[in-house]
């Protein structure tokens, strides 16, 4: 069939990229991420955050052996006998204006896993209907008795159940845990009207526990550590302080250390971080603006160079190399 599309004959743009429109193209990239790359560093660094490992130090020191080191806090961990309160006292270095984000990063979990993102259900955790739907769950689809686990899977098994509760001059200051969760998963991904059942029922404690008089959709401690991380070392949010934090003021963390790192030798953090318009505390972004910007005007200062020394004309056929004539042996 003849047609000008089928021919290729259709209007199109053909640029011609002569040396002055490849110079001024990477110039105009060079001065245009430079100063967004700036900014981004320059709003990164009003992020005030503070970082607080706890998983070593809230071991008692007299379940630390060196040469056993590993299975005294695994066993102290596993011990439902042990009180596992943590006192931590953080000094604020910076006035921190609310809203403050309070999470819990973890490192060296692999939440990407292909087992571990696996094991969940959504059908079931959506449909009321459906709570006898446990495929992909394995081992955690059934309790001891056969009757199906609602929410099934390791990914809710696993739910994170370190607490932290502060104070700063001996007076409660709250964090609000409402509507850390993204709003997509309170409305479709997890059911109004589906309740846990026979959860953590088993033998082994995986992590936190659910109260059954409670929708799915409104547990969202639970909502947040199902959306899985995609690298090793993530954080998840845990509530926020809605109140000023000033400089030098010192608050107490109250830390119930429940949660199992210690198999896998991962990292317990607590975090507290104001935000900016670029979110969180990252000087990667910044830093990639400011190098791709800086590689493109050093490019473009190599083709000015070489434009200025050693200049050609443009289209002149005798470069073709079937024009040139060979070199005589």
């Amino acid at each position: 069939m003849h047609s000008r599309f089928t021919q290729q004959e259709l209007p199109a743009c053909k640029p011609i990229l002569t040396p002055e429109l490849v110079m001024a193209t990477f110039i105009f990239l060079g001065i245009t991420f430079i100063p967004i790359g700036l900014s981004h560093l320059a709003a990164s660094d009003h992020v005030v955050e503070l970082i607080d490992r706890y998983d070593e130090d809230c071991i008692p020191t007299d379940k630390f052996n060196p040469s056993a080191a590993h299975h005294n806090r695994v066993g102290y961990i596993q011990d439902v006998k042990t009180d596992k309160t943590c006192v931590r006292t953080l000094t604020v270095p910076k006035k921190m204006k609310h809203p403050i984000f309070v999470y819990y990063q973890l490192d060296d979990f692999y939440q990407n896993h292909r087992r571990f993102v696996k094991s969940r259900n959504d059908e079931q955790y959506r449909n009321p209907l459906a709570d006898h739907r446990t495929g992909n769950c394995e081992p955690e689809s059934l309790n001891n008795e056969n009757k199906p686990i609602v929410p099934c899977g390791l990914i809710a098994w696993s739910l994170f159940n370190d607490t932290f509760t502060l104070s700063r001059n001996n007076i409660a200051l709250p964090i609000n845990q409402k509507d850390i969760a993204w709003e997509s998963d309170k409305t479709h991904k997890f059911g109004s009207n589906v309740y846990p059942k026979n959860f953590q029922s088993r033998g082994l404690i995986g992590g936190a526990k659910l109260n059954e008089s409670i929708p799915l959709n409104q547990q969202e401690d639970l909502l947040v550590w199902m959306r899985t991380a995609a690298l090793p070392s993530f954080r998840k949010l845990y509530g926020r302080i809605e109140t000023d934090l000033e400089a030098n003021e010192n608050i107490n963390v109250v830390i119930q250390n429940n949660y199992n790192t210690y198999s896998f030798n991962g990292k317990k953090k607590f975090v507290i971080s104001t935000t900016t318009w670029i979110g969180g505390k990252n000087d990667f972004l910044g830093r990639v603006y400011i190098t791709v910007g800086g590689v493109c005007l050093l490019i473009a200062i190599t083709y000015i160079i070489f434009y200025l020394v050693k200049p050609r004309p443009l289209g002149d056929p005798s470069y073709l190399s079937w024009n040139r004539i060979p070199a005589s042996n």
